[in-house]
C-alpha cells in the first residue's frame, strides 16, 4: 500500500454497487472523501447510508465497483487489515475494564510497545477530556462519557478514518446537541477523517465539512451544508434539508444558467437553474420559509421578483418569528417565516395576500413528474 499523501483522498468509491438478492441497497455510488475533512452521509432508514460505511469498513463486499483507502483497492481486504475503525450505535465497552484498559486494548492487540500504549492512551483520554476517569468502569460513566471512551479507543490506534454510525442515537437532546461540538473539537484537534452516519439534518449540518445526501440507494448530492440548503440539486434534497418551499411552475423558456417560469395567478420572473430546462415543461421552484416576505399589496417598483398571491391558513406564534402557513390559487403550500416587526396589516387566516421573494433566494428544480 503507498503511503498516505495529502493529495491522494483517504476513501474513493468508484461505481460501487451492493444488492442483497433483487434488493439494490447501494446503486452507483462514486465519491472522494478528502483527508482531515468531516464527512457526513444524511439520508431516511433504508436509504444505504449505513450499508455504504459497512462497504468502506470491509463488513460487506461491494457487488460491483471499487473501495480504495489511501489510493489503494482494499475492495477485497477483510475488515481487520483495513485502517479505519467503526464507532457503532452501541459502543460495546468492556464492562470488566477501566477506562484506560479499554482505550488500551488495541495497542495491545497490535502488540504495541507498553510505553507507546501507555503514552497514546494518556494523550487520546486527554483530547476527549476523560484523563481524570482512566480508572472508573463503564458502569461508573455517564452516556456522554462513555461515548467518548468508545471515541479514544477507536482513534487510539490512529486510523486513516474513523468510520461513526449514527453513535448519537441513544443520546437525550440537550447532551447529543453537546456532543454533536465536542464530536467536531476531537475531529478538529486530532485531524483525522471522521466518515459520519445520520437522518438528522441539523446534526449534519452542525458537523459537517460536506455531506452525502443518500435516497433509495443513490447519493442524489454531494456538498458544502451552505450548498446543499440553499442550492439543492434535486426535490429530494430540498425537501430533507430543512423546511423548503416547492412550488410548481409552469417553464417559459430557458438559457444558460437561468429560467423564466410562470407562477399560479399568472405573475413570471427568472430563477437560477442548473440544468436545461426548456420552454413548456413543468418544473419545481425552492425557496426557503425565511426567506419570503408577505404584503398585503402587491409589490410596486419591483420588477423581477417572484410574486405569487396567497391565501393565509393560519399563522403560529414561535417565539422571534411568525410561521405564516399560505396556498397559493393552484392550491401550493406557501410557508413563509417572518420576524414580528414586520408582520404586514391583515395578516390572519383567511386573508388575501402576497408571497415576494428575490429570485436569488430562489432555485428550479426538476419536476417529480416532469411534462
Amino acid at each position: 500500500m503507498p503511503s498516505p499523501s495529502s493529495s491522494v483522498p483517504v476513501i474513493t468509491l468508484e461505481n460501487v454497487h451492493k444488492k442483497f438478492g433483487t434488493f439494490v441497497a447501494v446503486e452507483s455510488a462514486s465519491l472522494e472523501i478528502r483527508r482531515g475533512e468531516f464527512f457526513s452521509l444524511l439520508g431516511p432508514s433504508g436509504c444505504g447510508k449505513t450499508t455504504l460505511l459497512r462497504l468502506i469498513a470491509g463488513f460487506e463486499d461491494a457487488t460491483s465497483g471499487r473501495v480504495l483507502l489511501d489510493g489503494a483497492d482494499v475492495s477485497k481486504v477483510p475488515p481487520y487489515r483495513r485502517n479505519v475503525n467503526t464507532v457503532f450505535q452501541q459502543y460495546a465497552l468492556f464492562p470488566h475494564l477501566d477506562v484506560f484498559d479499554n482505550v488500551a486494548f488495541g495497542p495491545r492487540t497490535r502488540r504495541v510497545p507498553e510505553a507507546e500504549t501507555k503514552k497514546r492512551v494518556i494523550e487520546m483520554l486527554e483530547v476527549v477530556r476523560l484523563g481524570d476517569f482512566a480508572r472508573r468502569r463503564p458502569d461508573q460513566l455517564s452516556g456522554g462519557q462513555r461515548q467518548r471512551v468508545a471515541l479514544a479507543r477507536a482513534l487510539v490506534n490512529l486510523p486513516s478514518a474513523l468510520l461513526l454510525d449514527e453513535p448519537l442515537s441513544a443520546l437525550d437532546l440537550k447532551l447529543r446537541q453537546a456532543m454533536q461540538l465536542e464530536l467536531k473539537r476531537i475531529q478538529r484537534e486530532i485531524g483525522i477523517t471522521f466518515i459520519f452516519v445520520t437522518h438528522d439534518q441539523e446534526e449534519a449540518l452542525t458537523m459537517s465539512d460536506r455531506t452525502a445526501v443518500m435516497s433509495n440507494g443513490r447519493i442524489e448530492q454531494v456538498g458544502t451544508p451552505e450548498e446543499i440548503y440553499l442550492s439543492p440539486a434535486t426535490v429530494f434534497v430540498a425537501g430533507f434539508i430543512g423546511a423548503a418551499n416547492l412550488i410548481p411552475v409552469r417553464i417559459v423558456s430557458g438559457n444558460d444558467g437561468s429560467a423564466e417560469v410562470e407562477f399560479a395567478g399568472g405573475r413570471r420572473a427568472s430563477v437560477p437553474c442548473s440544468y436545461g430546462a426548456g420552454g413548456g415543461q413543468s418544473g419545481v421552484v425552492m425557496v426557503r420559509p425565511e426567506r419570503v416576505r408577505v404584503t398585503a399589496n402587491p409589490p410596486s417598483g419591483e420588477t423581477g421578483h417572484c410574486v405569487v398571491p396567497v391565501t393565509v391558513r393560519d399563522v403560529i406564534f414561535q417565539g422571534p418569528v411568525l410561521r405564516c402557513l399560505m396556498r397559493d390559487d393552484e392550491d401550493d403550500d406557501v410557508i413563509a417565516n417572518i420576524d414580528q416587526s414586520e408582520r404586514p396589516h391583515g395578516l390572519e387566516p383567511g386573508a388575501r395576500l402576497w408571497a415576494v421573494w428575490d429570485p436569488s433566494a430562489a432555485r428550479l428544480l426538476a419536476s417529480k413528474d416532469p411534462a
